[in-house]
């Protein structure tokens, strides 16, 4: 009766790993990297035509009417939402380029995309990424 209490908790220890094991990939291979629901709040600034018509960071030109965005640190290529914390209004920019360069801000943003978001006048807005 012995082996046959040890086949038992054998197949009992084989269920509960493949029940454990099988529950801890939730996330796709190859996904791990995607940083959804990562949130930063800041200032955020925009640039417009000085910068025009100049290589970026990435090494394409900067167009001011394209939605784009500078930021110190998140990979180049990388789509980001942008939401004016003063009136709501959001809008997805692509970062290709690095920056702000000033102190206390977070995002530089085109002209395009500061003017979606209502914020050329001021010059710069409290937003959430």
């Amino acid at each position: 009766m012995s082996s046959k209490q040890d086949q038992c908790r054998h197949w009992i220890l084989w269920v509960f790993c493949y029940l454990v094991g099988s529950g801890c990939s939730v996330i796709p291979k190859g996904a791990a990297d995607l940083d959804v629901g990562i949130k930063e709040r800041g200032i955020a600034s925009w640039y417009g035509g000085g910068f025009n018509g100049q290589p970026t960071a990435s090494g394409e030109i900067y167009d001011m009417e394209a939605l784009t965005g500078a930021h110190r640190t998140l990979p180049l290529g990388t789509v980001l939402k942008v939401t004016n914390a003063e009136n709501g209004r959001q809008v997805q920019v692509r970062i290709n380029d690095r920056g702000p360069y000033v102190n206390g801000r977070i995002v530089d943003l085109s002209y395009a995309a500061a003017r979606r978001l209502g914020m050329i006048e001021n010059g710069t807005s409290a937003v959430q990424l």
